[in-house]
């Protein structure tokens, strides 16, 4: 009886054992199989960066070649679409599309600079383009008070804006920046101003350089009668088409400001030119099934043309 119960003992032991070994050796091969499929995708991520910087350099080509012409238009060579391409003998597919950032309006005009409180500022003119930009696409216009109050240096809310005293009643509670923005859709970060109104506006808009014009060439429709605030709508995107597909720039900057007189067309003046420095490169890359996007923020160099990469995202705008 007691060499029985011996046997059972040790017949238990053994199956406590192999089943140890078994989940041991489980996990060992799960740990293996998860870091070679790590090590895998850093290595596509790594070669699909590398792609995308061989996109960025032919862009940058193709911005240099056009940058001694008097405009920027949307007939130059790096407005032109262009098919999908295998990168030579390396089975990774590449395909670019370059779009003038200064054909939007730009978000960060909202407020100017003060030099006698080194401070930013409400730009009254801008922040009502804003908010004729937000009534073409049906957006409540109260945004255009609340972007003024998230851009400026105060903490002083205006009419239909908001500062600290608004965002920290927010579920989680957060502060405005007070300073200038580095990407459109921190619009998001207004409350209640939701998914819908930033699938409208997202192609109207940009984040650059507070005194950065608008590019009369390239701009939308709805970005020229905004930005000419006038109270008139001259624009649609038929006869932009036609008339920049046969003429390239169009409207001309001196034609544009012909409805406006005296101070008004000073002002916009000072708002609009016929040439772009900011640029954003969109890349679609392949790498057998796997596929990726990667958006690339570029700078022509008024003085020396030369362009170069600022901002590099996946997957994000």
């Amino acid at each position: 009886m007691r060499l029985a119960r011996q046997r059972g003992v040790a017949l238990l032991a053994d199956i406590v054992i192999f089943a140890l070994a078994t989940t041991v050796a489980a996990a060992i091969t799960y740990n293996k199989a998860m870091a070679s499929r790590r090590a895998a995708a850093t290595y596509t991520m790594e070669l699909a960066l590398q792609a995308g910087m061989a996109a960025e350099a032919l862009a940058a080509i193709a911005l240099e070649n056009d940058a001694g012409k008097n405009t920027t238009d949307l007939l130059q060579d790096w407005a032109q679409d262009q098919p999908p391409f295998e990168l030579q003998d390396t089975g990774i597919w590449i395909q670019g599309k370059v779009e003038d950032l200064s054909g939007r309006f730009n978000l960060n005009s909202v407020v100017k600079f003060d030099p006698s409180t080194s401070t930013f500022v409400v730009d009254p003119e801008q922040q009502q383009v804003f908010r004729n930009l937000l009534g073409y696409l049906d957006i409540d216009t109260r945004y255009a008070d609340l972007l003024a109050d998230w851009l400026d240096t105060d903490i002083a809310p205006t009419s239909s804006g908001g500062e600290d005293t608004l965002y920290l009643t927010q579920q989680p509670p957060y502060r405005p920046p007070n300073t200038l923005i580095w990407h459109p859709s921190e619009l998001l970060a207004l409350p209640g101003f939701g998914r819908e109104n930033w699938q409208k506006i997202a192609p109207y808009v940009t984040a650059l350089s507070f005194d950065e014009p608008v590019n009369v060439c390239t701009a939308r429709a709805f970005v020229l009668d905004a930005t000419l605030n006038n109270g008139q709508t001259n624009f649609d995107e038929p006869l932009l088409k036609t008339q920049r597909d046969a003429n390239g720039c169009f409207p001309r900057k001196t034609v544009y400001l012909q409805p406006l007189q005296g101070q008004q067309q000073t002002t916009v003046g000072a708002k609009v030119d016929e040439r772009s420095s900011w640029f954003r490169l969109r890349t679609n890359i392949r790498i057998g099934t796997a596929e990726f996007v990667l958006y690339s923020l570029l700078y022509r160099e008024p003085a020396t043309n030369k362009t170069r990469t600022l901002q590099r995202s996946f997957g994000s705008e």
